[in-house]
């Protein structure tokens, strides 16, 4: 039985990765960001542990697991959690700049750097769910983008540097997908939403799980995964 701590199990790609993994019987850490979603995630997926930090303030993310109970060991780390907010750059607040770079980047840092010790120990993997704007930035996601590519380069700086103690590092790069997130993309977007032109957040999550599940000495460091509509 391996154990996971996921971010953003509560819906969309986070909610399907959580589902699989407790098919499968795998332990679940799931992130919350206040006590009434743990209470919720603990409701949704029986036998799991939750987790309370806010993400959108990841100075404090220290201080919240300090006062904790945390799993010995971490097989996977799974950054999932992200929002977003367009809008033209010269129209982007500083607080939407920091909300999404709060959440998108540093959080992730922030949570790989606590949960190092445990991932060293198991030789484990971390997973970052990206986004097709980590490696392309189209008008309007300026700040969204900036948030991702940073996460690509994180990602790329911590494989390096845990190759020595074992532990894999995967980016996954997912275009449009049908999830409460690109709900609200199209409603910036004034477009309509139609979530049948889009990838389901299972067929993500089967991405995921096949870096997962990759036999030791082999790893899957950076995987894109598109609509086929």
């Amino acid at each position: 039985m391996a154990t996971h701590v996921i971010t953003g199990a509560g819906s969309g790609i986070g909610a399907a990765l959580a589902e699989r993994l407790a098919e499968r019987g795998d332990d679940l850490w799931l992130w919350a960001r206040d006590a009434g979603r743990a209470k919720e995630l603990a409701a949704r997926f029986p036998g799991a542990h939750t987790l309370v930090g806010e993400l959108a303030d990841p100075g404090r993310l220290s201080w919240a697991l300090g006062h904790q109970e945390l799993p010995d060991r971490i097989d996977s780390l799974l950054h999932v959690a992200g929002v977003v907010d367009l809008g033209g750059i010269g129209e982007l607040t500083p607080a939407a700049w920091q909300h999404q770079l709060a959440v998108n980047l540093v959080a992730p840092a922030e949570l790989t750097r606590l949960l190092l010790p445990q991932l060293r120990l198991s030789r484990g993997h971390v997973v970052f769910v990206n986004s097709g704007a980590g490696l392309h930035a189209h008008p309007q996601w300026g700040a969204y983008a900036a948030s991702k590519h940073g996460l690509k380069a994180l990602a790329d700086s911590l494989r390096g540097e845990e190759q020595p103690h074992g532990v894999r590092v995967t980016t996954v790069y997912p275009g449009r997908t049908a999830t409460p997130m690109q709900v609200k993309v199209h409603q910036q977007e004034g477009k309509e939403y139609d979530a049948a032109r889009w990838m389901t957040p299972e067929s993500v999550a089967t991405t995921v799980l096949t870096a997962l599940d990759l036999p030791r000495g082999t790893h899957l460091t950076d995987l894109t995964v598109r609509p086929t509509g």
